[in-house]
């Protein structure tokens, strides 16, 4: 397995462009099995889920072709030959549960096994089964399968979601398009990934409304068309991307980078310490004078603190001045990478979903491993600024989540390197 060596250096200056969002290219590529007509994206992140979710479709009989250096997927479900999603290819990916929605629609059956990813919490299906169960359909889990059918297609229905579940929400919003009559989410999940999801089934047809808030209104509509659309710009990558010079020093400007995607999670920066200024070309960071300060912080839904930052700011607060403590509300085994850290001489203590960090001068290199993908890149920031060299093992969690991430930091200053183990 490969490794990423970071050896502790000085500022980091310069400019880091931001992929497409992983977590709403995987939600728009299903949307592909709505419609026998082609869906274009555009600024498509070039990862290895990516690459995951293109076998899934394409072992549905869909067409997924990469274009552009990966940049560009054209996508064409015109002829789908199989309704059964397998187990050696969902296993390694949650978001693989989003084909169920875009399949009863359009098929009126599904078979798809219950998914894998980063073993970071259950993250059970029962939301996604309540809710399209309202829809009509008939659900059974038989040898770690759901048998979905809707025998008598799906109608509109109100659904509360009883927690705002993104992936819930993706899937009963996709599956709506085609229903009959009218359905309402309720408690819907407000993430710029479901904005994303929502402005390209538009784009395709649909009749949508309330995105961005938690109710979403949906008019079923007979068939959708084919549609070119772009991804929006990836949250997290950029939240990581602008911890950098947090960690190190220096002024980093971040290529398509919103404030809007980000306004939780920016507010804690400043707090901390941290200036962020809105450029004509994205989102320029730099850390003010001295060690930044000692924040706490609560992982909430949008437009809360997100949960995928949780681990690098993590990392960050380990050098900060003073006590921070940090509050897991989404997942319940999200602090793996807090063992990680205190190899590097952190000063953190866990209990339950509550972490205390006791913030220390400077960081030491170790060698320590990644236990999932954010957990990835918090070490190799917490590398970049820590004292000596820092071997992060199992990287091939950051592949799934982080493109070219040795080069976009090196291009700013940092001392990175793979070590491909053959």
């Amino acid at each position: 397995m490969d490794s990423i060596i970071v050896r502790g250096n000085g500022e980091l200056n310069g400019q880091i462009p931001i992929a497409g969002a992983k977590n709403a290219c995987l939600t728009l590529m299903p949307a592909t099995l709505l419609s026998e007509e082609p869906l274009t994206l555009t600024n498509a992140p070039r990862l290895s889920d990516i690459k995951t979710m293109g076998l899934l479709l394409g072992s549905l009989g869909a067409e997924v072709t990469s274009l552009q250096d990966g940049k560009v997927l054209a996508m064409s479900s015109h002829d789908l030959d199989n309704h059964v999603a397998e187990y050696d290819i969902v296993r390694k990916m949650r978001a693989s549960n989003l084909v169920l929605g875009p399949m009863l629609a359009r098929l009126g059956q599904a078979v798809v096994s219950l998914p894998g990813g980063c073993a970071i919490g259950a993250r059970p299906m029962d939301l996604h089964i309540h809710g399209l169960e309202a829809l009509g359909a008939e659900i059974e889990l038989k040898e770690g399968y759901l048998h979905a059918k809707a025998p008598r297609g799906l109608k509109g229905a109100e659904i509360a979601l009883a927690f705002a579940s993104v992936g819930a929400t993706e899937n009963i919003l996709m599956a709506a398009t085609l229903a009959k009559g009218t359905t309402v989410i309720r408690n819907a999940a407000r993430e710029p990934e479901i904005v994303d999801l929502a402005t390209c089934l538009r784009a395709m047809g649909a009749q949508i409304e309330g995105d961005g808030t938690s109710e979403i209104v949906v008019q079923g509509v007979d068939r959708l068309h084919g549609a070119t659309h772009p991804v929006v710009a990836d949250r997290i990558e950029l939240g990581t991307y602008m911890l950098a010079p947090a960690f190190c020093g220096g002024e980093v400007e971040c290529l398509g980078g919103r404030l809007d995607l980000i306004g939780a999670f920016a507010e804690k920066l400043d707090a901390a310490g941290i200036h962020v200024e809105e450029t004509e070309k994205g989102l320029k960071v730099a850390r003010r004078n001295g060690r930044v300060s000692a924040v706490n912080v609560t992982t909430e839904p949008f437009p809360g603190f997100p949960t995928d930052l949780q681990a690098q700011m993590m990392a960050l607060l380990c050098t900060a001045e003073g006590t921070s403590v940090l509050e897991e509300k989404i997942f319940e085994n999200r602090f793996m990478h807090a063992p990680e850290l205190v190899r590097m001489g952190a000063s953190i203590e866990v209990h339950g979903g509550t972490a205390t960090v006791h913030g220390v001068e400077r960081l030491k290199g170790a060698p320590v491993m990644a236990t999932d993908l954010r957990a990835s890149v918090s070490l190799i920031l917490a590398g970049l600024a820590a004292e000596g060299e820092t071997i992060v093992s199992r990287v091939y969690h950051l592949d799934r989540g982080y493109e070219r991430v040795e080069e976009k930091l090196g291009n700013v200053g940092a001392h990175i390197e793979r070590v491909r183990e053959t």
